[in-house]
């Protein structure tokens, strides 16, 4: 079998823990797979990295910062490849580049257009395991990219890819993905299988094990994903493809995002044109708008409401104010948070928004928006309830069963 390894920054986070990751990369070597190792940069290496530049300047250029930041990885391939070469096992560190990792010509947050792995190939056929800087390509004219946060994630599920390996195994200090947070619920349970588009949902709605970008790159190449934990031998959770059995699961996990701000636009005119110039505007300055919801027209004016992340209420501020003709007012309220309830089961199985619903009523906490999809229920609550909700519908769900 060809089995892609990533480890996060937290799992290379001394040296002390690369040891220890040779070790697990060695024991999947003689139990006879072909081994790809994707590594970030060790926990802390990049913030301090970015110190680094900001001694210098404010606003350094986006072109010279993914030169400095890439080299966290390359350091840590590097290290891996030495400590399994010390024992006994042929390896070989490779940047992205080297990996053949193309990417377009977006500094900081570059989106891989093209993997040659013939390099890595060659390697392969040679008996080494390859040891990939994950987080890094390089664009058309040969500059060093990087793939912003999570970026390894989806360097390892794009090599996976184009490997054709069997399984890309992401390695973390967490074993799998749970029914929700547990440290807010303690009964949460670690899940065996989840499919892409429940964690997709999980990862866009605040749950931090896998990062969103490299989930929906699993599914567009069906690579199957393991989240295990690179401190134990524990079975991980298997991301891959919905299959008919898991619909008889009505809700799989419930996500909680704090980073939620709510926005309420007061006395707008209620006219053609008004909502899309706003949104239209607010779009322009990339503010990323969540839910949204407009009350019924009364003597030509209306009040609307959206929420937007924490970081970007200001910039909304300053949107929302250059309509002061349209508009009568507004409110802010950064005192809130999302909670969602997710399952493929929703797709056949009704009642379940109605559950959530009464399981927060009869704990009396007011839901101020709802958004809903397919397979998705979100609400949004008083940051003061955020894990009575969380705990609530677990409970109402017996997602601890």
């Amino acid at each position: 079998m060809l089995i892609v390894h990533k480890y996060g920054g937290t799992s290379v986070g001394s040296l002390e823990r690369i040891e220890n990751v040779a070790t697990r990369v060695a024991k999947a070597r003689e139990e006879g797979n072909d081994i790809v190792v994707v590594v970030s940069a060790m926990s802390g290496e990049t913030n301090k990295l970015i110190e680094y530049a900001q001694h210098f300047s404010d606003n350094p250029s986006k072109r010279e910062m993914d030169m400095l930041l890439s080299s966290g990885e390359r350091v840590t391939a590097a290290l891996l490849a030495i400590a399994l070469q010390e024992k006994g096992y042929p390896a070989v560190a490779m940047t992205g580049r080297q990996a053949g990792i193309l990417t377009d010509d977006s500094h900081t947050y570059a989106r891989i257009e093209s993997i040659d792995p013939t390099a890595m190939k060659a390697e392969i056929a040679d008996g080494k395991v390859v040891i990939v800087s994950g987080f890094q390509g390089i664009n058309a004219s040969g500059s060093v990219t990087t793939l912003g946060r999570g970026g390894s994630d989806l360097s390892a599920v794009a090599i996976a890819g184009a490997l054709k390996a069997d399984a890309c195994e992401i390695y973390s200090d967490v074993d799998g993905i749970y029914t929700t947070d547990p440290r807010i619920e303690p009964k949460a349970k670690k899940m065996d299988f989840i499919s892409y588009d429940e964690m997709l949902e999980l990862a866009s709605l605040g749950a931090k094990v896998l990062q969103n970008r490299s989930v929906e790159l699993a599914k567009k190449l069906n690579v199957k994903i393991v989240a295990k934990s690179s401190f134990s031998d524990a079975e991980g959770t298997v991301i891959g493809e919905e299959t008919e059995e898991m619909e008889a699961v009505l809700v799989s996990g419930i996500a909680l995002d704090r980073n939620q701000a709510r926005v309420t636009v007061r006395d707008v005119s209620d006219k053609p044109g008004i909502a899309a110039e706003i949104f239209t505007k607010l779009a322009e300055e990339q503010i990323n708008v969540d839910m949204i919801i407009q009350n019924a027209s009364a003597d030509g004016k209306t009040n609307l409401g959206f929420t937007v992340p924490q970081s970007e209420l200001t910039q909304a501020k300053a949107v929302i104010e250059s309509f002061d003709h349209d508009i009568g007012g507004m409110d802010l309220d950064d005192s809130v948070c999302k909670v969602s309830v997710v399952g493929v089961g929703m797709k056949s199985h009704s009642g379940v928004a109605a559950t959530a619903f009464c399981a927060l009523a009869n704990e009396n906490i007011n839901i101020e928006m709802i958004s809903t999809s397919e397979i998705k229920v979100s609400m949004i609550v008083s940051e003061k309830y955020a894990e009575l909700a969380v705990r609530t519908l677990h409970n109402a769900y017996n997602l601890d069963k």
